[in-house]
């Protein structure tokens, strides 16, 4: 039987993620997809986001039905099992016989013609008792039943549990698991009026008045988005930007993909804006997602920027693990390891260092990451502060109070964003992506 254009387009982009260490949302918006049907494109998408968002769980069902250790078998005997497991245990509409049958062909497809029948064995056992792998209504007792009902790391489960207490890290994972709402920047009344015109429901943003969410149609088909009159970008992320404040020269100095950019160049259109990036090929397509006339890219390192400094306002939103973007990436969970982060660390305070170098005094570095681990946090400031005594850490609460008087913070609750000094976003405690931000300023000579 001929395979589902929209399983093997899953299949072909879970095996890249595997082999190739690809980004997920990437692949789902590229090319690929093209010759897709929208409905083969959205199964697609559920397809690949729900075998990554529940992949330790898939492998629970699977191991003891297969004869040969799960770590053993060919990559692609493997992810054919998973998308069947993921069809029979979370989607309700998928007949048996397509989720086995396909898996099967999925096999062959791939070039392992030898494995099918040991595929379809394990998969023939499983249908003979398949139900809901969903999680059970009741809340788990410790972070370890918590990682394996929501298939995450068990480490990454507890370090979260021991942070954040068990009841806010169920949140997190609950969220994880959840596919995230589509949310946009929207500077200009116009251009809502466009989206709406053209067929997009849209609903106010719940945490900045820039944002709106996305209730039903595809903006990416629309002439508002091909113009680049409009960005994707988590609300949480749109808040860091407003942290940025005003004057003649700002720099991003780890700017790609640009959303933070943008809003920026949009906010403080008489500021010139300079944003860098490592990589020159992300450094191009930074120019094509920031077309504001205020803004020069470059590519640069920013832990030795080619700059004589005079900025007004640094942003520093440096790589990080982004655990706070899990629901939207959840191929980070099963590529991360407790001993990537010190490296990781030692980045981060380089670039932060870097940043305070570029401030003039009586200027901020407004320092970011997507991030929950206070390795990557917390710590880096405080590092960076120990070494620095020109440099103050400015309480974000004040900062975050003035913008909620301007109208530009619609969320009430002012001091569930706050962590000390720091502001702090929650997934699942807060309607949006995990980010942490710290504001430093340099002292006046």
């Amino acid at each position: 039987m001929p395979v589902s254009p929209a399983r093997a387009a899953a299949f072909d982009i879970l095996l890249r993620v595997d082999r190739q260490s690809a980004w997920t949302d990437e692949l789902l918006h590229s090319r690929m997809l093209d010759p897709l049907s929208p409905a083969d494109r959205a199964l697609t998408t559920e397809l690949v986001m729900g075998v990554l968002r529940w992949r330790s769980r898939l492998d629970a069902v699977l191991a003891p039905l297969s004869r040969q250790a799960l770590a053993k078998l060919d990559a692609e005997v493997l992810l054919a099992l998973r998308l069947a497991v993921y069809q029979l245990g979370f989607l309700d509409r998928v007949p048996v016989h397509a989720a086995v049958d396909e898996s099967v062909e999925l096999t062959k497809r791939a070039g392992k013609r030898f494995a099918a029948p040991f595929v379809n064995a394990v998969l023939r056992r499983l249908a003979k008792n398949a139900g809901s792998l969903k999680p059970a209504a009741q809340p788990p007792g410790d972070a370890s039943e918590l990682a394996e009902q929501f298939a995450h790391p068990p480490w990454l489960v507890e370090r979260w549990a021991g942070r954040f207490g068990l009841e806010t890290a169920t949140l997190l994972c609950q969220f994880d698991q959840r596919p995230p709402q589509a949310v946009l920047r929207v500077d200009d009344p116009a251009v809502e009026s466009d989206l709406t015109a053209a067929g997009i429901k849209l609903t106010p943003g719940v945490l900045v008045s820039t944002a709106r969410r996305v209730v039903s149609g595809d903006v990416t088909v629309t002439p508002v988005f091909a113009s680049g009159r409009v960005h994707f970008q988590d609300e949480a992320s749109q808040l860091v930007a407003l942290l940025v404040g005003g004057g003649r020269r700002i720099l991003d100095c780890c700017a790609a993909p640009g959303g933070k950019c943008a809003a920026i160049a949009t906010r403080h259109p008489e500021a010139l804006v300079i944003a860098t990036d490592l990589h020159p090929h992300r450094a191009r397509l930074l120019r094509l997602q920031v077309r504001a006339s205020n803004v020069r890219v470059m590519a640069a390192d920013a832990t030795c920027l080619p700059f004589a400094g005079g900025f007004d306002a640094v942003l520093a939103d440096v790589p990080c693990t982004g655990t706070g973007t899990l629901a939207r990436n959840p191929e980070i969970k099963w590529r991360l390891r407790p001993q990537d982060l010190p490296d990781l660390h030692a980045r981060q305070v380089a670039i932060l260092s870097a940043a305070l170098a570029q401030v003039t005094a009586g200027g901020r570095v407004i320092y970011s990451t997507c991030s929950l681990e206070p390795e990557e946090d917390e710590q880096v400031v405080e590092e960076v502060l120990a070494q620095r005594k020109d440099v103050r850490l400015i309480d974000c609460g004040p900062e975050l109070a003035r913008l909620r008087a301007d109208g530009l913070l619609v969320w009430s609750d002012v001091d569930s964003l706050l962590r000390g000094l720091y502001l702090r976003t929650l997934p699942g405690v807060h309607p949006c992506d995990g980010f942490f931000a710290a504001i430093l300023e340099r002292g006046r000579l």
